[in-house]
């Protein structure tokens, strides 16, 4: 709070000098704006001190500079209305700059509310599930962190044992008896006079089910799904509904791009600070093939009824997170090398471990390459990625038994699979597309003559 006086300094002076004197050490307990004649004036006058005219004149306050901030939803990319808040932080819980508070999950990723100072949070204004639109207060932070922690529920002490003592004395109050208690009455008749063969037997009824004896938890429990997977379910449905998906297969020699790999990856990192991955490759081989046949390239506008042509070669590549799954793009992949596109996938995992990646980082892409062989997939059928008309899947590499010029030799070989829309794309341009992979990747060489 700050204390702003009318008048000249000499008045300043008799006015702290009343507050010593009054044991006045804040102002806090004042009206905001208001005179502060009740506070000063009256006690001094109390007090017989010689009140001058100046110190007659009006104090006035002002609120602190800091005071409790609001923190409200940011905004969100285009394609992006709402979002559901999941907490990261509690009411009284201390914070440093830009640490995050709580995480925004939206349709296609999940935004971080960073702290806008240190402070404490003071009030969630909303529920942790709760949809919130840009612009929503969130919460409320202490920027002076006098917001003071809950407090915790004091343990309830356990009642003191019982004194020995008193377990002594109630037992030696307990009286011993000094003679045995006298012998039970011997029966003279028997208990039943009837013979033993004119007893009924009562058959026992058989069970109608048998006891199963169960072993393990029977337990079950319900976690609500998060935008992201409801939005992945929905646009998986929606492929499935909306597409005629076809897929073709074929097998990919690994034995040259397993041999250049190991005879670079070295002098790769150390130059260029990536690794050469297989990724690289498939890649550069699709981009190879989606300029050879554009069709697989194209999309169908069903609004219009038109067949769109793309010229630009964009391809998702799909990624698992443990908030689903995630397409970064990488643009124009028609003019890039295997470098090229080995620093931008550096770049865009960096981002999807840290949690960064925003909509536009996944939007677009004319094609999709999902490589199910990193969890050691043998064999799959992909699922095309709406609005794109084909979808590459890559397996495992395994060796195997293969007749090369007539012999039987152990080659690493790899299945990959292409779904393609068969309402545009047909079987001729489909197979053509998977063979141009597969040579692309056997030998990179062609490239360079233009095969």
């Amino acid at each position: 709070m700050t204390l702003y006086l009318r008048g000249t300094s000499k008045v300043f002076t008799q006015v702290r000098a009343c507050s010593r004197c009054l044991g006045v050490t804040t102002t806090s307990n004042v009206a905001y704006n208001k005179p502060t004649k009740a506070l000063l004036i009256e006690p001094c006058q109390q007090k017989a001190f010689p009140l001058t005219r100046a110190l007659r004149r009006e104090l006035f306050t002002s609120p602190l500079a800091f005071a409790s901030t609001t923190v409200n939803c940011p905004g969100f990319a285009e394609s992006i209305t709402e979002g559901d808040v999941r907490w990261e932080k509690a009411a009284g819980d201390s914070v440093e700059e830009d640490e995050t508070v709580a995480e925004i999950e939206t349709d296609k990723t999940s935004i971080p509310i960073p702290s806008p100072s240190a402070g404490v949070i003071e009030e969630l204004l909303v529920e942790d599930g709760t949809t919130v639109t840009p612009g929503m207060p969130l919460f409320k932070i202490n920027t002076d962190g006098a917001a003071a922690a809950p407090s915790q529920p004091k343990e309830e002490k356990a009642p003191p044992a019982p004194a020995v003592e008193a377990e002594v004395q109630k037992a030696d109050s307990v009286t011993i008896p000094d003679k045995a208690p006298p012998p039970p009455p011997v029966p003279t008749k028997p208990m039943s006079t009837t013979p033993v063969s004119k007893v009924k037997v009562t058959p026992k009824a058989p069970s109608s089910a048998p006891e199963v004896k169960v072993v393990g938890s029977r337990t079950e429990h319900r976690v609500k799904m998060n935008r992201m997977r409801l939005r992945i379910a929905q646009r998986l449905k929606d492929s499935q509904n909306t597409a005629a998906m076809l897929t073709t297969f074929n097998e990919v020699d690994m034995t040259n791009i397993i041999a250049l790999r190991n005879k670079y990856k070295e002098g790769f990192v150390k130059k260029h600070g990536v690794k050469l991955s297989f990724m690289s490759a498939f890649i550069k081989a699709s981009a190879y093939a989606l300029q050879e046949l554009p069709v697989v390239n194209a999309v169908i506008d069903d609004a219009a009824s038109e067949i769109v042509y793309r010229d630009h070669v964009d391809i998702s590549v799909a990624v698992a997170t443990p908030k689903g799954l995630v397409v970064p793009v990488l643009r124009n992949c028609e003019g890039m090398n295997y470098l090229n596109i080995e620093q931008e996938l550096t770049n865009l995992a960096t981002k999807a471990r840290n949690n960064e990646l925003t909509p536009e980082d996944m939007d677009g892409g004319t094609f999709t390459i999902s490589n199910g062989g990193v969890f050691g997939s043998m064999f799959g059928t992909p699922i095309i990625n709406p609005p794109q008309s084909a979808i590459l899947g890559m397996h495992a590499i395994n060796d195997r038994p293969v007749a090369v010029k007539g012999e039987v030799k152990i080659r690493p070989m790899m299945y990959i699979a292409l779904t393609y829309d068969h309402r545009l794309v047909d079987g001729r341009e489909a197979v053509t597309f998977l063979k141009k992979i597969k040579e692309g990747v056997e030998d990179p060489s062609i490239y360079l003559v233009a095969m």
